[in-house]
C-alpha cells in the first residue's frame, strides 16, 4: 500500500495512527465501514482515502449527503426513478449507487436518512438488490458502502429514530475520527498543511508565534478541523508574510495559559518504542492482558509513569492455580482503570478520557455500559 495515499489524514499523533493503521487494515476488503466523529473531524477524508487505497480506487467514488436531500427526493437520488415515475421525471436518471457500480458509495450523515428510506438501504446491504423509482426491474449492486455521522446511533436507536437492523449492518467496521481537542500534538501539522493549501494559491502566509501556538493547543476546537482551516484562511489575510502573535489571534483564542505551559510535541521515541513492541508481539505470537483490553474496548495505557497513573501489574496478578475466568477478569481490571480516572479528575469524563487516552465518547459509553457514576 502507498504511504503516500494516507498522507491527506494530516497527524502523527496517537490518535491519527490508530485511524491509518485502521484504514490500512480493512481497505483491501470489501466490508461495510461506519465513520464516527463530531461534525468537521474529515470523516469525508477518510472516506475517500480508504477508497483511494482500496481495491475499488480506479472506480468511480461517489458521495452522498443523506441530511441535505429531502426525503421524499432521497430514495430517487439514490435508486434513480424511471421516465415519468413523478411529476417532472421526463427522462430515466441513474441514482448514486448506480453511478457508483463497482466503486464506492459514501453515505454522509446516515443518522439523518428518514426511516422509510433506511428499511429501502436495509434490503440494499441485505439483498445486494434495488429498484428504480417508478420502475420494476431490479438492479444488482456490487458497491462498497462506507457510511458516516455524527450522532450516537445507539442513542438514536433508544429513541426509535434509527433502526437497530439497519445499525449492525453498517457498523461491521466502525472508524471513530478522534476530535481536534483530543490530539492537540498534530496542530502544528494541520496549520503547515492548511498554510502550504494556500500559498500553492499564490498568496503570502502568515507565521505563527511559539505563544500563539501554544495557545491554539490549548483551544477546544469545537468546530474541529474545519474551524482550524477557516482560521488559517483569516489569518492569511489578515497577516500576510507576517508573524502572528498571541495577542493577533482572535480573542476567543486568546486563552488563559498556565506559567509553564509549553509547546504539546509528539513524543517520537515513544511511538518508535510502541512500533518495536507491536513487532516484538507479532514475532512471539505473544499478547498481555492489557492490550486484550485495549482491542476489546479501547482502553489504552496511561502516559503517566507516576504510581497514582500506573496500574500495577504485578499487585493485580490474579492466582492462576485454580484458574481464572479470564473475560470477567478483564472486565473487572477495565472498570477499576475507569473508577480510577474518574476519581483523579472529579468525575470529570473529558480529563478522564484524556488520561485513559481513549475517546470521550467511548468512556461514556463505558460509564453506561458499566452503570458507573
Amino acid at each position: 500500500m502507498k504511504e503516500e495515499l494516507l498522507s491527506s489524514l494530516v497527524g502523527n499523533g496517537p490518535a491519527m495512527q490508530q485511524v491509518k493503521k485502521l484504514i490500512q487494515q480493512v481497505a483491501k476488503t470489501d466490508a461495510t465501514v461506519l465513520i464516527l466523529g463530531e461534525s468537521g473531524t474529515g470523516k469525508e477524508v477518510v472516506a475517500q482515502t480508504l477508497h483511494s487505497v482500496s481495491n475499488r480506487s480506479n472506480q468511480s467514488f461517489i458521495p452522498i449527503n443523506c441530511g441535505a436531500i429531502p426525503g421524499e427526493l432521497l430514495e430517487s437520488e439514490l435508486f434513480g426513478h424511471e421516465k415519468g415515475a413523478f411529476t417532472g421525471a421526463i427522462t430515466a436518471r441513474k441514482g448514486r449507487f448506480e453511478m457508483a457500480e463497482k466503486g464506492t458509495i459514501f453515505l454522509d450523515e446516515i443518522g439523518d436518512m428518514p426511516l422509510p428510506m433506511q428499511v429501502k438501504l436495509l434490503r440494499v446491504l441485505q439483498e445486494r438488490i434495488y429498484e428504480r423509482v417508478g420502475g420494476n426491474k431490479s438492479f444488482e449492486c456490487d458497491v462498497r458502502v462506507i457510511a458516516a455521522t455524527h450522532r450516537n446511533l445507539e442513542d438514536n436507536i433508544a429513541d426509535g429514530s434509527f433502526r437497530e437492523d439497519l445499525f449492525y449492518r453498517l457498523n461491521v467496521f466502525p472508524i471513530e475520527m478522534p476530535s481536534l481537542r483530543e490530539r492537540p500534538e498534530d496542530i502544528p501539522d494541520l496549520f503547515d498543511f492548511m498554510f502550504d493549501k494556500i500559498q500553492a494559491m499564490g498568496r503570502e502566509i502568515p507565521k505563527l508565534s511559539e505563544k500563539a501556538m501554544i495557545a491554539l493547543q490549548h483551544y477546544s476546537w469545537p468546530g474541529n478541523v474545519r474551524e482550524l482551516g477557516n482560521l488559517s484562511e483569516r489569518l492569511s489575510i489578515l497577516f500576510p508574510d507576517l508573524t502572528v502573535d498571541y495577542d493577533d489571534l482572535p480573542v476567543k483564542y486568546q486563552i488563559e495559559l498556565p506559567e509553564d505551559a509549553s509547546l504539546i510535541r509528539i513524543d517520537s521515541s515513544q511511538l518508535a518504542q510502541e512500533a518495536r513492541d507491536a513487532g516484538s508481539c507479532e514475532q512471539t505470537g505473544q499478547i498481555s492482558a492489557t492490550e486484550i483490553v485495549m482491542e476489546s474496548g479501547s482502553i489504552e495505557p496511561s502516559e503517566s509513569t507516576s504510581e497514582e497513573n500506573s496500574f500495577s501489574a504485578s499487585s493485580a496478578a490474579p492466582n492462576l492455580e485454580e484458574g481464572l475466568d479470564l473475560k470477567s477478569y478483564l472486565v473487572e481490571m477495565e472498570v477499576q482503570l475507569i473508577q480510577k480516572a474518574l476519581v483523579q479528575t472529579d468525575g470529570n469524563v473529558s480529563q478522564a478520557a484524556k488520561l485513559l487516552q481513549t475517546n470521550r465518547t467511548t468512556l461514556v459509553e463505558k460509564i453506561r455500559k458499566f452503570n458507573l457514576n
